[in-house]
């Protein structure tokens, strides 16, 4: 269930905080708890385990956040200039610490494109993770990867509400890779299901296309920690038009 930050640090992390890297990255990185599968067509549910950076309706070319000076948007997230959707995007930071199983937000059929970083290495995510676990704080400032990291963009399309939506998974600099379980494309995925793994670190965006038909409420305050497939993030509302 959702925490604050204070809270998650304290009954999460601080019980496995002084164990050695190795022991971290070989037993507790890679657990998958079980988690129940759940159906509820009116949320969207996290589809990762982390801080919640960010939430916001923008246009495609307004900026998320400003980082040094330097605006970051939703075409520049996707790397897509010819977006053309308002749209809420909702950022999860994961930290080291954290469940790095991620699971689907609403049913629907899934399809995925890999992204190249565009220098030749990724950016580390160490500053945000830092200023999260030892001051307690969301510092966008460091976040200097959301501009060149490697990442796949994975789009869902859900006839159920005729909406197709977004899960952004942005690797660390040492990731190994970005994981799929099932290496096909336009697949059928349920909801709250696990569909891949993000080694070592990441981020990861639900970028959900405003529609005429559908009413966006948040679920959660930036800052809290949520689980994938547990926490919902959106509760969705429909339109009556007359």
């Amino acid at each position: 269930m959702s925490k604050t930050l204070k809270d998650w640090i304290e009954q999460d992390v601080a019980p496995v905080r002084d164990k050695p890297v190795s022991w971290l990255s070989q037993h507790y990185f890679f657990r998958d708890p079980s988690r129940p599968l759940v159906s509820d067509s009116s949320y969207f549910f996290a589809p990762a385990d982390g801080i919640i950076l960010y939430q916001k309706v923008v246009e495609p070319g307004d900026p998320l956040v400003e980082i040094k000076g330097r605006l970051y948007s939703l075409r520049d997230a996707i790397r897509d200039n010819d977006y053309d959707k308002q749209s809420l995007v909702i950022g999860i930071f994961m930290t080291f610490f954290d469940v790095h199983v991620n699971r689907i937000p609403y049913r629907g059929r899934l399809s995925y494109k890999q992204l190249d970083p565009i220098d030749s290495y990724n950016y580390p995510m160490l500053d945000v993770e830092k200023a999260i676990l030892d001051e307690l704080r969301i510092d966008v400032e460091g976040a200097h990867y959301l501009h060149n990291n490697e990442r796949m963009l994975n789009t869902i399309v859900s006839p159920d509400i005729q909406l197709a939506y977004q899960l952004l998974q942005i690797a660390d600099y040492d990731v190994d890779c970005i994981a799929h379980f099932e290496q096909k494309q336009n697949r059928p995925v349920e909801q709250t299901a696990p569909f891949s793994q993000v080694r070592f670190g990441s981020q990861v965006d639900l970028v959900l296309p405003l529609a005429p038909h559908l009413e966006y409420v948040t679920t959660q305050e930036e800052g809290v920690h949520v689980e994938a497939g547990i926490d919902t993030l959106v509760r969705l509302q429909t339109v009556h038009r007359r």
